[in-house]
């Protein structure tokens, strides 16, 4: 459709004067990102294939939360097609800065390195840890602190994930630090009583306990992030751009605050394992940035 679009108006063009042409060039040169988007009613955007934030599906679909709430905002905005670039997550800036693509759509983090050599729009999704644990949690569980303050509660974590080092960086001992091979092994453990919690990031254990579907076990809502170095775990990811890309970042914050207040936002999310608890709230990308 759109080569058909850019033919006819070649040929209207190619049918007045020269300076049709031109004009057309001339304002071509002089409009932004999103003033071209907006014209073209499509944006290419970078995504590095991992659920759940952007990944193509087995029938070659775009899909991913990150994905999904860019797909909204740019419909709002008059944009109404998405091309993805495929690219490895190392690449993605690199890959705005050269304008290969025009938007960050990864689910990326926002940190102080990253904010200096892009935009950040203001997160649509804030991630952390999670605990799971027998239904009723019988050890009043809420924190690594309170695994740590009980020598008979055990903690199963999948080998080589970044949490075996906060639980110890808290002070849990090692003999309560049960490793497995991955993460639905780590819910086994629980349902077999060998370990009293499990823990991991908040959208993969909500995924877990989606697909598990036991009864007997639950995530515990009012979990308290770890503190360490004197800084929360907790994350915020959100949609990159180029810094001269100022209007189009002012466009797509102002609509994805709609989307916050209306609280479409979380009915995009859920789909991707996101709860309430990954809501970003009132968090700004220039607050997310600061070490």
């Amino acid at each position: 459709m759109r080569k058909k679009l850019g033919t006819l108006l070649l040929a209207a063009c190619l049918g007045l004067t020269a300076g049709c042409g031109n004009g057309n060039k001339d304002a071509a040169q002089n409009e932004n990102t999103l003033e071209k988007a907006q014209r073209q009613g499509y944006v290419s955007i970078g995504f590095a294939n991992e659920n759940p934030y952007a990944y193509a599906t087995p029938d070659g679909q775009l899909t991913g939360e990150a994905v999904e709430v860019a797909r909204v905002i740019l419909n709002n905005l008059g944009i109404e097609e998405m091309d993805g670039v495929l690219t490895e997550f190392g690449s993605l800036i690199p890959g705005l800065q050269a304008k290969r693509f025009d938007i960050i759509t990864a689910g990326m983090f926002i940190n102080e390195e990253r904010s200096k050599e892009v935009a950040f729009a203001n997160p649509e999704y804030s991630i952390g840890e999670a605990i799971a644990v027998a239904k009723g949690n019988p050890h009043n569980l809420h924190s690594y602190e309170d695994i740590k303050e009980n020598p008979e509660v055990k903690v199963a974590v999948m080998v080589g994930a970044i949490e075996i080092d906060y639980l110890k960086k808290v002070g849990v001992a090692d003999n309560q630090i049960v490793t497995v091979p991955d993460q639905p092994s780590a819910i086994s453990a629980l349902q077999s009583n060998r370990v009293q919690a499990v823990t991991m990031t908040g959208p993969s254990l909500q995924a877990m306990l989606d697909s598990t579907k036991d009864p007997n076990i639950e995530r515990v809502a009012d979990f308290e992030q770890p503190v360490i170095d004197g800084k929360s775990v907790r994350g915020y990811g959100a949609a990159a751009f180029r810094k001269e890309d100022t209007a189009f970042r002012e466009a797509f914050n102002a609509e994805l605050e709609k989307l916050k207040e209306s609280g479409e936002l979380l009915k995009i999310l859920e789909p991707f394992g996101f709860t309430e608890d990954e809501l970003p709230g009132d968090m700004t990308a220039e607050e997310a940035a600061k070490p």
